[in-house]
């Protein structure tokens, strides 16, 4: 990696003076396209510098990011002795989960809230924002679906269910009937209830597990920052919808760029690579408008083997012409038009070479992919569609 004095002079700046709008995202502005970034003006990912010798932990508390999402994109560090001056990576870009653009959607596989403000034109989000959280153990999953918030409660009491005593008196941590408020209430100071069967809610958390914030910790409840809950707290009311999804695996445009994220399995899931290769597939069929685009193999190879949870660009297609109407294959469907001319992406050269095809190529940041014959498209195709059926109800079906 290569990096100059004077950026990392402005990040060490950004690390002293906070991150104050470290979760804030502008909506892109292309309809369609579902990929959000933090700094514009930075790649797939940011750098900060360590000011001291300190755990990769204290860095994911002061940019309010998962332990488990710091982690993962540091794969080389050792999350317990950062020493001073060490180059940390940063997420800079993510692609927004599939789904509706509105209220609280919660995507468990990358431990990850996102509000979508109504702040734009007849209640369209202009914003979205983006906290860190802790979902369900293994033997307390957070449930999937829809639901909405049905109360909120500031400085909440806690009132342990019979079945968490239990667990607690057997590990020799009694629980009391009753928490009352403060910093050693595992609610923390706010609390959103969810209509859903069961004590389940949004929540903030105390002292003692601050720093399992972006794990798979709790009883099933969603646990964010203080400061964060805090915030959500006061933009959201009674009624806002909630969805909760499961998707390891996402798919999105930005600036007619196709990216894919990944994500590993939560705990009590266990998908082998062809599997995530197989759903990869699908989702970038459905959001090709169905069709499976020449894309680069080797670039998704990497990013369904490392699991880092960055946005890679595996494909790029032609813009449309200026008469042509970009499709808002979000909140409509998706008018047909002519498939434009095909783009060979010559990086070396930095040139572009108009082909006969129609169709577009993809991005190859090492080698030129080897064409996919037919035989080998229509087993792809099929693949994908099995795997399109077969997949987790994390995920939406259909037009949105």
């Amino acid at each position: 990696m290569k990096f100059s004095s004077q950026f990392l002079c402005i990040l060490s700046m950004a690390v002293v003076c906070g991150t104050v709008n470290a979760t804030t995202y502008s909506m892109p502005k292309t309809p369609g396209d579902s990929v959000i970034i933090e700094h514009p003006e930075d790649g797939d990912v940011s750098f900060t510098r360590s000011q001291q010798d300190e755990t990769l932990i204290d860095v994911a508390r002061q940019f309010l990011l998962g332990q488990t999402e710091i982690v993962r994109l540091n794969p080389d560090l050792d999350r317990w002795l950062i020493k001073k001056d060490t180059i940390i990576v940063l997420p800079n870009k993510r692609i927004l989960p599939e789904g509706p653009r509105n209220g609280i959607v919660l995507n468990l596989s990358e431990f990850r809230l996102y509000f979508y403000q109504p702040n734009g034109k007849n209640g369209a989000p202009v914003q979205v924002r983006s906290y860190a959280h802790g979902v369900g153990r293994q033997d307390w999953k957070t449930p999937l679906g829809e639901t909405r918030i049905v109360k909120k409660v500031k400085n909440p009491s806690w009132y342990p269910p019979e079945s968490i005593r239990q667990e607690h008196a057997a590990n020799g941590d009694p629980l009391p009937a009753i928490v009352g408020p403060g910093p050693n209430n595992p609610l923390g100071s706010r609390a959103l209830h969810l209509a859903l069967k069961g004590e389940y809610r949004i929540h903030g958390t105390d002292i003692d597990k601050i720093y399992g914030i972006g794990m798979q910790i709790t009883h099933g409840c969603i646990r964010l920052y203080p400061e964060n809950i805090e915030a959500l707290y006061d933009l959201v009311s009674e009624g806002t919808p909630v969805y909760l999804v499961k998707q390891p695996i996402k798919v999105g445009w930005l600036d007619n760029k196709l990216y894919v994220e990944a994500h590993p399995d939560l705990e009590g899931d266990e998908t082998t690579h062809e599997q995530r290769f197989a759903l990869a597939l699908s989702l970038i069929m459905k959001a090709n408008k169905g069709e499976l685009p020449d894309f680069d193999k080797a670039a998704l190879d990497q990013v369904l083997t490392e699991l880092r949870g960055i946005p890679t660009a595996i494909y790029e297609r032609l813009p449309p012409l200026e008469d042509e109407v970009v499709p808002d294959v979000v909140n409509a469907p998706a008018p047909v038009s002519k498939t434009p001319a095909k783009l060979a992406v010559n990086k070396t050269a930095k040139q572009a070479v108009i082909s006969k095809k129609p169709t577009a190529v993809a991005i190859n940041k090492t080698a030129k992919s080897a064409p996919t014959n037919k035989s080998a498209n229509k087993t792809a195709k099929s693949t994908a569609k099995t795997a399109s059926k077969a997949s987790s109800p994390g995920y939406y079906r259909g037009s949105l």
